[in-house]
């Protein structure tokens, strides 16, 4: 057998929506085929391995489905009818539609739509913002995911930092909150077996056993939606106990005298009527938690999917403050460590472009969470022309049915930008192909680490696929657009993010990244850990403040446990958590046989699968007022009783009733952060059929 002597071994960085922001290597052939993808051993949190999902990316990459010509819809929208047509006549159509629409009702009357598809800095957040900027298009308010949470996180220590996930290896109790690590953040688990061996305690709070809830030493089921009056009660017990840090507490917070007398109704009994948790179960948690040191926490966004999810996040995220374990390697917090990268997003971004925009000033708002009201409520003006890139709406926005009665509105034109016909791409008047990360350069920073990345395209890019950046570039060109900040280089791009004062990106250039694929930001000095609020935290005040004005919980609207819709809840008498799947990504991967059998299921409680007839195998529909799901049973003990769990998100296209759980969810906000509130969502199971 010949050898390959002209194989190289490149560099790439996964792009995906997930904490962990893999190093990658990937072995390229003579004939420039990637052959191998394998992360990177050298890097500090990636560590040699990949996570099931995208260690099977190349399957994807040379998938026989995926687009490499421009399309123009055939046949009605939603059928997914296409013929192929050249860009030449792709861009001549977007360019002349979307200025029909800005001559006609303004340039308010586009809406971009764009979330994590790609995480990368320049793909995802680089020309496309002074495309639209430029235009005068709405903003997008991009909340779908982690903007409770993030507003939270705020409220609370005035920041997106919190604790290295290298330091969870010193920790002695690790609390994994609405975080399922070994499904969702595979590369911290290896410093949570490393802390375990050496004597620490995993705990997880779901109201589903997770991958992670399974191999923790004990696992504490809760109501959705509930987190904020446990954390409120273990408020209760730590400072009834006198179990809080009076040192840290002074030197580092305000209103303490206020909390104490705020949580003395929230008693474990009371917090156990609310969360399901046993009363000695709360005890036991809050005790463990304040005298166990260090203790880690590691929320995630799974919380914050609640109506009162943010303010959840905010009370959690004070409990470090309050037994002082920020002081400590391996104590504290991690939810997001999104905004330790000071790159300088202005001059990315533009947003003075849109004083040169015809409405001469700052765009309105749209939120992406409320899209099914924008594309049929939203006046003066209306969405009559939508461009879609790195997302999925019609799979992963809430009110399902909803936003596909607007898509299917003949007076909206529809452009999305995407590697496969997904269930938007079938409503769309034109559909482009881009690029894979493999494919292109990015800039890659991280919500789970403290990383900076850099990569170049591994592989060349097939058939006319073209990255985001020239796309918008090409567009931009056809509209007549000649400012030269819409004519700037991938590398250009990169260059204005890099051009930054902040301490933590001093030093750090596009040579350098270059040369060295992964530079860790300057948030400490080389072999020291980084302990972000050790010594007070970056609020006005430079203190955490105890806001009980604002932690007041009522159960969430849409709860078996709530009073505000009681004749709902008769009729609906389950919760639905539609939480991630562990071998995709939200909708990402659902081409794969096996995350559609994996997101085509209903995991229901015995105790409720019995009065029902339901057994496991069986079809079932998963429905209430907003719409209903065909799906398979599957009987577990592993969630609490009256909650049904759906692994989102199946492609619709590939449901027997075209449907997916998204039909179910409502487009009702957060509590703060204007966020989507997938896990408060009643529905009734019945049996109908083999």
């Amino acid at each position: 057998m010949a050898i390959d002597t002209a194989r190289q071994t490149k560099h790439s960085v996964c792009a995906l929506d997930c904490p962990d922001t893999c190093s990658l290597l990937i072995d390229v052939d003579s004939s420039g085929n990637g052959s191998r993808l394998r992360g990177n051993p050298d890097h500090a949190v990636t560590q040699g391995f990949l996570c099931g999902k995208v260690a099977q990316y190349l399957e994807r990459n040379y998938h026989a489905d995926r687009l490499m010509h421009p399309l123009k819809r055939t046949g009605p929208k939603g059928t997914g009818q296409f013929a192929r047509i050249s860009w030449d006549e792709a861009l001549d159509t977007v360019a002349t539609q979307l200025q029909h629409v800005s001559d006609t009702y303004g340039p308010e009357a586009i809406l971009p739509y764009s979330y994590a598809g790609t995480m990368g800095r320049i793909q995802a957040n680089g020309m496309d913002r002074r495309f639209f900027h430029r235009l005068g298009a709405s903003r997008l308010d991009r909340t779908i995911c982690s903007s409770a949470g993030g507003a939270g996180l705020m409220a609370a220590v005035g920041n997106r930092y919190g604790t290295e996930p290298e330091q969870f290896a010193e920790s002695k109790l690790i609390l994994a909150w609405g975080a399922n690590i070994h499904g969702t953040n595979v590369h911290l688990w290896p410093f949570i077996v490393e802390a375990r061996r050496r004597g620490a305690k995993l705990y997880t709070i779901d109201p589903v056993l997770t991958r992670t809830g399974a191999l923790a030493d004990r696992h504490f089921y809760i109501n959705p939606g509930t987190d904020l009056a446990l954390a409120l009660g273990m408020m209760h017990v730590i400072l009834g106990d006198g179990l809080h840090d009076q040192s840290y507490v002074d030197q580092h917070t305000t209103g303490l005298a206020d909390l104490k007398a705020h949580v003395a109704g929230y008693t474990p009994e009371h917090v156990s009527q609310q969360t399901g948790i046993a009363a000695e179960d709360v005890i036991f948690l809050a005790r463990e938690y304040a005298t166990t040191r260090p203790a880690v926490i590691r929320v995630n966004y799974g919380v914050q999917r609640s109506e009162r999810g943010g303010r959840a996040v905010q009370a959690i995220a004070s409990l470090p403050a309050l037994i002082g374990s920020w002081r400590e390697v391996g104590g504290g917090l991690q939810l997001s460590t999104s905004q330790a990268f000071r790159l300088n997003s202005d001059a990315l971004e533009r947003p003075d472009l849109q004083q040169r925009s015809p409405l001469g000033r700052t765009a309105r708002i749209v939120n992406m969470s409320r899209l099914g009201h924008a594309l049929t409520e939203l006046d003066s003006p209306g969405v009559h022309a939508m461009v879609v890139y790195a997302s999925n709406p019609a799979g992963v926005a809430p009110n399902q049915n909803v936003v596909r009665r607007g898509l299917k509105r003949e007076d909206l034109f529809t452009v999305v930008l995407d590697h496969f016909l997904t269930d938007t791409a079938d409503f769309a008047d034109i559909v482009l192909p881009t690029t894979t990360f493999l494919e292109h350069s990015d800039l890659y920073l991280a919500y789970g680490h403290y990383h900076l990345q850099m990569a170049r395209p591994a592989l060349a890019a097939p058939g006319e696929c073209k990255p985001n950046t020239e796309i918008f570039r090409l567009i931009a060109q056809r509209m007549g657009i000649t400012d030269p900040e819409l004519a700037a280089s991938d590398d250009e791009l990169m260059r204005a993010a890099l051009d930054s004062d902040h301490p933590f990106i001093a030093g750090i250039t596009l040579e350098r990244l270059e040369e060295e694929h992964s530079i860790r930001l300057n948030v400490s000095p080389a072999g020291q850990p980084f302990k972000p609020f050790a010594e007070g935290f970056p609020t006005e005040s430079g203190k955490l403040h105890f806001d009980v004005a604002n932690w007041h919980y009522t159960p969430p609207i849409e709860s078996r446990h709530g009073t505000a819709r009681q004749q709902e809840a008769a009729a609906y008498p389950l919760e639905m958590v539609s939480s991630k799947n562990d071998n995709s990504m939200n909708t990402t991967f659902g081409h794969r046989p096996s995350v559609d059998r994996e997101t085509s299921v209903a995991k229901i409680h015995p105790e409720d699968a019995t009065p029902r007839g339901i057994a496991t195998g069986d079809r079932v529909r998963v429905y209430n007022g907003r719409g209903s799901v065909l799906l398979r049973a599957e009987i577990t003990p592993g969630l609490r009783q009256g909650v049904v769990r759906v692994p989102s998100v199946r492609w619709s296209k590939l449901a027997e009733d075209g449907q997916t759980i998204n039909a179910l969810t409502s487009e009702r906000l957060t509590d703060i952060g204007n966020g989507a509130t997938f896990y408060n969502c009643l529905v009734e199971v019945e049996r109908c059929g083999d």
